[in-house]
C-alpha cells in the first residue's frame, strides 16, 4: 500500500522525511460520526509500510454536527514517534500498521 502523492503533506521527524494524508471528504461512516478520523503516514524514501492512525475524533466534515478538532503537524510527529516505539518499521514493506492514538 502506498499513499497518493497528490494532497500528501511532508513532515520531517528526527531527521527523516515522511508524507501524511487524511481523507478530505468523509466516508458515510465518518459523515454519520460512526467512525473516527484517521490519517496515514509513510516514509518518503525508501517507502515501506504505512502507519494508519485512528485519532478517536470526529471527521471535520461530519454531517451530524459533532465537534471536531483538526489534525496538526505536531500530532502527526507524535504519532510517528509513538508508532515507531510500538514496532512500526517505516522502511520495510508490510501490512499497514494500525495505531489508536486518540484512545
Amino acid at each position: 500500500m502506498s499513499l497518493a502523492r497528490k494532497g500528501a503533506r511532508s513532515i520531517t521527524v528526527d531527521g527523516v522525511t515522511y508524507r501524511w494524508t487524511l481523507r478530505r471528504r468523509p466516508t458515510y461512516d465518518h459523515g454519520m460520526n460512526w467512525g473516527s478520523l484517521t490519517y496515514a503516514v509513510e516514509r518518503n524514501e525508501p517507502r515501506g509500510s504505512v502507519l494508519v492512525v485512528d485519532t478517536g475524533r470526529a471527521h471535520p466534515g461530519n454531517w451530524v454536527g459533532a465537534e471536531s478538532v483538526p489534525v496538526l503537524p505536531g500530532e502527526v510527529a507524535e504519532g510517528i514517534r509513538r508508532g515507531i516505539a510500538l514496532g512500526w518499521q517505516p522502511m520495510y514493506d508490510g501490512k499497514p500498521f494500525p495505531l489508536n492514538h486518540g484512545r
